[in-house]
């Protein structure tokens, strides 16, 4: 589609991108969609989380394209949702006049491989700033982006939504394909979800008329004050409000917790991490009682550490859940349903610890929160939640420290200077 051409969607009211979003929504039921169903049966054959837990992800693909969150994404990011359908004019105090409008982007979208029926996110995003979109997809899930598409052209195929996204798969950091795709004169931006390989990849392409909006490589953690041992604390309850988030996609997605911080005795401590220990080897809707064995290299530098008496240790290396006690976090990447307890005096000594790459911060007791965000803000963090609802999320929140949609579209100015 070349620039002399106006995007499909440019016309096209937000009010009216909606209402079709919604209705591809209840078309997604996984019970009803023969896309998905097939979906399902490559991805329970290729993807390491187990057919259970991708069935219970697809099966909330309705949420996605629900009006509610739709409704909620163009609210928070725009002050005006006018500037989507038009040109918005007003004029300063010295009387000159301006008109603005968030015109549509061209955009490559690299999808998130960490989670099956996740694409429909970008979906609804591409289609929301009327973009003309191609996406990426990946390795791990070069099916469910086609499966939703097809859902979209059985409702309208000649719809502008339809007509302005096109998905495609290429092994990334093939060059004979990257670098006739990554230029100006076809994108304005490149919308990158993956790992630090990925994102490095990309940034090698960017230059004067395309730019990066990167959901990088993100860790997140979890604070536990004393109270969790006071005479109404709940140990109980708090080992399984961390296991919840420490398992969310068997630990592979962002804002899984992989490092607790807690205050406490040392004896406190180790019972609660023992209990801690047994809560992670529990089948729960977006995790499996056992996931993937820990890496050779990892699981010997914790039986070195644990030689040496520098942690102590709960549970198994099988994947079914282990906890690694020690007085200051460990140097390796927690994984497999693995989580660094780590005691600390105060929570205030773990803010040193927080910094740009952290995503998601769980606190237990929740009102706690609020003396810590200012200096976790000031540290890097990007989220605070209650301890246990770090897979929830309040309509309207930002992502990874932004309003996305508002950095996707082309804003573009229409000056009429009083001079």
């Amino acid at each position: 589609m070349p620039r002399s051409q106006l995007p499909p969607l440019l016309d096209v009211k937000i009010s009216e991108i909606i209402d079709f979003l919604v209705e591809v929504g209840e078309r997604l039921h996984l019970e009803r969609n023969p896309y998905l169903r097939e979906c399902l049966e490559y991805i329970a054959a290729t993807n390491p989380l187990p057919r259970r837990v991708v069935e219970n992800l697809y099966r909330e693909a309705p949420y996605y394209l629900n009006r509610s969150l739709l409704e909620s994404m163009v609210d928070s990011n725009f002050a005006n949702r006018d500037a989507l359908d038009g040109w918005v004019e007003r004029v300063d105090p010295y009387g000159s006049k301006l008109a603005v409008r968030a015109f549509p982007p061209r955009i490559v979208h690299m999808l998130a491989g960490n989670a099956p029926a996740g694409c429909i996110a970008s979906i609804a995003q591409g289609a929301l700033v009327k973009g003309v979109n191609l996406f990426k997809m990946p390795s791990s899930d070069p099916f469910t982006t086609v499966a939703v598409l097809r859902t979209m052209a059985d409702v309208d195929a000649s719809h502008p939504v339809v007509r302005s996204m096109t998905a495609v798969y290429w092994a990334g950091g093939d060059e004979s394909i990257e670098r006739t795709l990554y230029r100006p004169q076809y994108f304005d931006k490149i919308v990158a979800w993956g790992g630090g390989p990925a994102i490095n990849n990309v940034i090698k392409y960017l230059g004067p008329g395309i730019q990066l909006v990167s959901f990088d490589p993100k860790s997140s953690i979890s604070m536990i004050g004393r109270e969790v041992f006071g005479a109404d604390g709940g140990v109980d309850e708090v080992a399984e409000r961390l296991a919840t988030d420490t398992t969310v996609f068997n630990q592979e997605a962002c804002l899984a917790s992989r490092f607790v911080f807690i205050e406490g005795e040392r004896t406190e401590i180790e019972t609660f991490c023992a209990k801690f220990a047994d809560r992670l080897r529990v089948d729960r809707d977006y995790a499996s009682a056992v996931a993937q064995p820990l890496p050779s290299d990892v699981r010997e530098e914790v039986e070195v550490l644990s030689a040496m008496g520098d942690v102590k240790v709960w549970g198994r290396y099988d994947g079914s859940g282990l906890v690694v006690l020690s007085d200051t976090p460990v140097n390796f990447h927690p994984s497999n349903k693995t989580s660094n307890v780590v005691m600390v005096d105060s929570l205030d000594d773990a803010v040193r610890y927080v910094n740009v790459a952290t995503q998601t911060i769980g606190v237990y007791p929740f009102e706690r929160k609020a003396a810590l965000r200012d200096r976790l803000a000031a540290a890097g963090a990007q989220r605070l939640c209650r301890l246990g609802t770090a897979n929830a999320h309040a309509l309207g929140s930002p992502h990874d420290a932004m309003y996305p949609l508002q950095r996707l579209v082309h804003w573009m100015a229409d000056d009429d200077v009083n001079i």
